[in-house]
Protein backbone atom coordinates (compact mmCIF):
# COMPACT_ATOMS: atom_id res chain seq x y z
CA UNK A 1 0.00 0.00 0.00
CA UNK A 2 1.45 3.68 -0.30
CA UNK A 3 -1.36 6.29 -0.33
CA UNK A 4 0.49 9.35 1.08
CA UNK A 5 4.01 10.30 -0.24
CA UNK A 6 6.70 12.93 -0.14
CA UNK A 7 8.72 14.76 -3.05
CA UNK A 8 10.35 17.47 -1.45
CA UNK A 9 13.40 17.13 -3.71
CA UNK A 10 14.50 20.60 -5.45
CA UNK A 11 12.88 20.45 -8.96
CA UNK A 12 17.04 20.82 -10.12
CA UNK A 13 17.62 17.81 -8.42
CA UNK A 14 14.74 16.09 -9.91
CA UNK A 15 15.74 16.81 -13.58
CA UNK A 16 20.02 16.07 -13.19
CA UNK A 17 18.08 12.39 -11.77
CA UNK A 18 15.85 11.66 -14.63
CA UNK A 19 17.52 13.37 -17.33
CA UNK A 20 14.53 15.88 -18.20
CA UNK A 21 15.29 19.31 -19.97
CA UNK A 22 13.38 20.97 -17.42
CA UNK A 23 10.84 20.36 -14.30
CA UNK A 24 8.39 23.14 -14.40
CA UNK A 25 6.02 24.22 -11.56
CA UNK A 26 7.48 21.44 -8.70
CA UNK A 27 7.42 22.64 -5.23
CA UNK A 28 8.09 20.96 -2.37
CA UNK A 29 5.16 18.55 -1.29
CA UNK A 30 5.48 17.13 2.28
CA UNK A 31 1.95 15.20 2.12
CA UNK A 32 0.76 14.33 -1.09
CA UNK A 33 -2.32 12.10 -0.81
CA UNK A 34 -4.70 10.60 -3.39
CA UNK A 35 -6.69 12.00 -6.05
CA UNK A 36 -4.65 15.00 -6.48
CA UNK A 37 -2.29 15.50 -9.13
CA UNK A 38 1.56 14.48 -8.67
CA UNK A 39 4.50 14.49 -10.87
CA UNK A 40 5.32 11.86 -13.40
CA UNK A 41 8.00 10.85 -15.71
CA UNK A 42 7.35 8.69 -18.52
CA UNK A 43 9.47 8.57 -22.47
CA UNK A 44 8.33 10.53 -24.97
CA UNK A 45 7.52 10.07 -28.54
CA UNK A 46 9.20 9.65 -30.79
CA UNK A 47 12.12 10.87 -29.29
CA UNK A 48 11.74 8.88 -26.16
CA UNK A 49 13.74 11.23 -23.87
CA UNK A 50 12.18 11.27 -20.48
CA UNK A 51 9.33 14.08 -19.98
CA UNK A 52 7.54 15.10 -16.85
CA UNK A 53 3.84 15.42 -16.39
CA UNK A 54 1.06 16.12 -13.84
CA UNK A 55 -1.67 13.08 -13.25
CA UNK A 56 -4.34 12.75 -10.93
CA UNK A 57 -3.77 9.95 -8.65
CA UNK A 58 -6.43 7.63 -8.69
CA UNK A 59 -6.38 5.67 -12.65
CA UNK A 60 -9.24 5.64 -14.88
CA UNK A 61 -9.00 3.27 -17.55
CA UNK A 62 -9.43 4.66 -21.39
CA UNK A 63 -12.43 2.70 -21.77
CA UNK A 64 -14.10 3.53 -18.34
CA UNK A 65 -17.43 5.02 -19.01
CA UNK A 66 -16.67 7.61 -16.33
CA UNK A 67 -13.97 8.19 -13.69
CA UNK A 68 -15.81 6.69 -10.89
CA UNK A 69 -13.48 4.46 -8.67
CA UNK A 70 -10.73 6.46 -9.47
CA UNK A 71 -9.90 6.59 -5.84
CA UNK A 72 -9.93 2.99 -5.63
CA UNK A 73 -7.18 2.39 -7.86
CA UNK A 74 -4.35 4.32 -6.66
CA UNK A 75 -2.58 1.01 -6.24
CA UNK A 76 -2.07 -1.75 -8.37
CA UNK A 77 -0.73 -4.98 -6.96
CA UNK A 78 2.20 -6.04 -8.98
CA UNK A 79 1.54 -10.14 -8.72
CA UNK A 80 -1.68 -9.46 -10.59
CA UNK A 81 -1.68 -6.16 -12.58
CA UNK A 82 -1.44 -8.07 -16.50
CA UNK A 83 -4.73 -9.99 -15.67
CA UNK A 84 -6.74 -7.23 -14.19
CA UNK A 85 -8.83 -5.15 -16.88
CA UNK A 86 -8.40 -1.96 -14.99
CA UNK A 87 -4.21 -2.28 -15.19
CA UNK A 88 -3.09 -4.99 -18.27
CA UNK A 89 -3.37 -1.87 -20.84
CA UNK A 90 -1.36 0.30 -19.17
CA UNK A 91 1.33 -2.20 -18.07
CA UNK A 92 1.83 -3.24 -21.64
CA UNK A 93 2.70 0.71 -23.28
CA UNK A 94 1.91 3.18 -20.43
CA UNK A 95 4.21 2.58 -17.81
CA UNK A 96 5.83 5.70 -15.96
CA UNK A 97 7.93 6.54 -13.05
CA UNK A 98 6.37 8.43 -9.84
CA UNK A 99 9.43 10.74 -7.97
CA UNK A 100 9.64 10.56 -4.06
CA UNK A 101 11.50 10.82 -1.56
CA UNK A 102 9.74 8.89 0.67
CA UNK A 103 6.39 7.70 1.86
CA UNK A 104 3.92 6.91 4.96
CA UNK A 105 2.42 4.42 6.49
CA UNK A 106 0.22 3.94 9.58
CA UNK A 107 1.02 1.50 12.25
CA UNK A 108 -1.57 0.52 14.77
CA UNK A 109 -0.45 0.90 18.50
CA UNK A 110 -3.57 0.46 21.49
CA UNK A 111 -5.98 2.92 20.26
CA UNK A 112 -4.41 4.96 17.62
CA UNK A 113 -2.24 4.87 14.51
CA UNK A 114 0.86 5.92 14.52
CA UNK A 115 2.17 7.40 10.79
CA UNK A 116 6.44 6.77 10.00
CA UNK A 117 7.95 7.97 7.25
CA UNK A 118 9.55 5.36 4.65
CA UNK A 119 12.58 6.49 2.81
CA UNK A 120 16.26 5.61 1.93
CA UNK A 121 18.92 6.09 4.76
CA UNK A 122 19.91 9.72 3.39
CA UNK A 123 16.68 11.00 2.14
CA UNK A 124 17.81 10.88 -1.48
CA UNK A 125 15.01 10.89 -4.51
CA UNK A 126 14.10 7.60 -5.86
CA UNK A 127 11.42 6.20 -8.26
CA UNK A 128 8.19 3.68 -7.42
CA UNK A 129 6.76 2.46 -10.77
CA UNK A 130 3.73 3.96 -11.80
CA UNK A 131 0.93 2.85 -14.67
CA UNK A 132 -0.61 5.71 -16.48
CA UNK A 133 -3.48 6.66 -18.56
CA UNK A 134 -5.08 9.43 -20.88
CA UNK A 135 -9.23 9.04 -20.36
CA UNK A 136 -11.56 11.52 -22.41
CA UNK A 137 -15.27 11.22 -21.50
CA UNK A 138 -18.37 11.00 -23.27
CA UNK A 139 -18.87 14.57 -23.32
CA UNK A 140 -15.48 15.19 -24.23
CA UNK A 141 -13.78 16.20 -21.02
CA UNK A 142 -10.09 14.47 -20.65
CA UNK A 143 -8.31 13.12 -17.52
CA UNK A 144 -4.80 11.89 -17.23
CA UNK A 145 -4.30 9.41 -14.20
CA UNK A 146 -1.88 7.72 -12.88
CA UNK A 147 -1.69 4.32 -10.22
CA UNK A 148 1.50 3.27 -8.60
CA UNK A 149 2.20 -0.95 -8.71
CA UNK A 150 2.74 -2.20 -5.12
CA UNK A 151 4.82 -5.64 -3.90
CA UNK A 152 5.17 -7.67 -0.93
CA UNK A 153 6.86 -5.88 1.59
CA UNK A 154 10.11 -6.61 2.30
CA UNK A 155 11.08 -8.47 5.78
CA UNK A 156 12.39 -5.48 7.36
CA UNK A 157 8.67 -3.38 6.24
CA UNK A 158 6.06 -6.15 7.18
CA UNK A 159 5.28 -5.19 10.96
CA UNK A 160 4.52 -1.85 9.50
CA UNK A 161 2.41 -2.82 6.25
CA UNK A 162 2.18 -5.86 4.37
CA UNK A 163 2.87 -4.02 1.10
CA UNK A 164 5.01 -1.48 -0.33
CA UNK A 165 5.58 0.71 -3.42
CA UNK A 166 7.82 -0.90 -6.66
CA UNK A 167 10.77 0.75 -6.19
CA UNK A 168 12.90 1.24 -9.60
CA UNK A 169 16.49 1.21 -9.39
CA UNK A 170 18.13 3.62 -11.42
CA UNK A 171 19.64 0.74 -13.62
CA UNK A 172 16.04 -0.09 -14.63
CA UNK A 173 14.58 3.03 -15.52
CA UNK A 174 14.79 2.86 -19.47
CA UNK A 175 13.24 -0.56 -19.65
CA UNK A 176 10.36 0.30 -17.42
CA UNK A 177 9.77 3.25 -19.86
CA UNK A 178 10.12 2.12 -22.88
CA UNK A 179 7.25 -0.06 -23.98
CA UNK A 180 8.67 -1.06 -27.14
CA UNK A 181 12.20 -2.41 -25.84
CA UNK A 182 10.85 -5.10 -22.85
CA UNK A 183 6.74 -6.26 -22.47
CA UNK A 184 4.75 -5.21 -19.07
CA UNK A 185 5.77 -8.69 -17.61
CA UNK A 186 9.35 -8.48 -18.21
CA UNK A 187 9.77 -5.04 -17.17
CA UNK A 188 8.44 -5.88 -13.54
CA UNK A 189 10.96 -8.93 -13.83
CA UNK A 190 13.67 -6.66 -14.24
CA UNK A 191 12.74 -4.71 -10.99
CA UNK A 192 14.63 -5.98 -8.32
CA UNK A 193 12.49 -6.72 -5.12
CA UNK A 194 15.79 -6.14 -3.46
CA UNK A 195 16.10 -2.37 -3.29
CA UNK A 196 12.74 -2.41 -0.76
CA UNK A 197 15.41 -3.55 1.95
CA UNK A 198 17.39 -0.40 1.74
CA UNK A 199 14.48 1.51 3.14
CA UNK A 200 14.48 3.06 6.10
CA UNK A 201 11.69 3.80 9.11
CA UNK A 202 10.86 6.95 11.10
CA UNK A 203 8.01 7.71 13.11
CA UNK A 204 6.36 11.13 12.12
CA UNK A 205 4.16 13.59 13.94
CA UNK A 206 0.12 12.73 13.73
CA UNK A 207 -0.07 16.50 11.78
CA UNK A 208 0.59 14.18 8.58
CA UNK A 209 -2.69 12.99 9.41
CA UNK A 210 -4.40 15.59 7.69
CA UNK A 211 -4.39 15.18 4.21
CA UNK A 212 -4.79 19.31 4.05
CA UNK A 213 -2.18 19.96 5.87
CA UNK A 214 1.30 19.68 3.17
CA UNK A 215 4.16 21.20 5.57
CA UNK A 216 7.70 20.30 7.07
CA UNK A 217 5.45 19.73 10.14
CA UNK A 218 4.14 16.18 8.64
CA UNK A 219 8.25 14.83 8.88
CA UNK A 220 8.71 16.24 12.70
CA UNK A 221 9.42 13.95 15.78
CA UNK A 222 5.87 13.07 17.28
CA UNK A 223 5.84 14.54 20.60
CA UNK A 224 6.22 11.87 22.38
CA UNK A 225 7.34 7.99 21.55
CA UNK A 226 6.34 5.29 23.91
CA UNK A 227 8.83 2.90 22.18
CA UNK A 228 10.03 1.97 18.63
CA UNK A 229 8.69 -0.38 16.50
CA UNK A 230 11.59 -0.70 14.44
CA UNK A 231 15.26 -0.41 14.72
CA UNK A 232 15.26 2.24 11.62
CA UNK A 233 16.16 -0.24 9.27
CA UNK A 234 14.06 -1.95 6.10
CA UNK A 235 16.91 -4.80 5.95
Amino acid sequence: MCGRFTLTTSAAEVARHFGLDAVPDLHPRFNVAPTQDVATVRARRPAGSPGLEFRHWGLVPHWAPDRAGAARRINARAETAAEKPSFRDALRSRRCLVPMDGYFEWKTSGRRKRPHHVRLAQGELFAVAGLYEDWRGPGGEALSSVTLLTQAASPGLRALHPRMPVVVPLGAYTAWLDPDDVEGAAALAAIDPALGRTLTVREVSDHVNDARHDGPECLAAPAAVQGSLFDGSGA
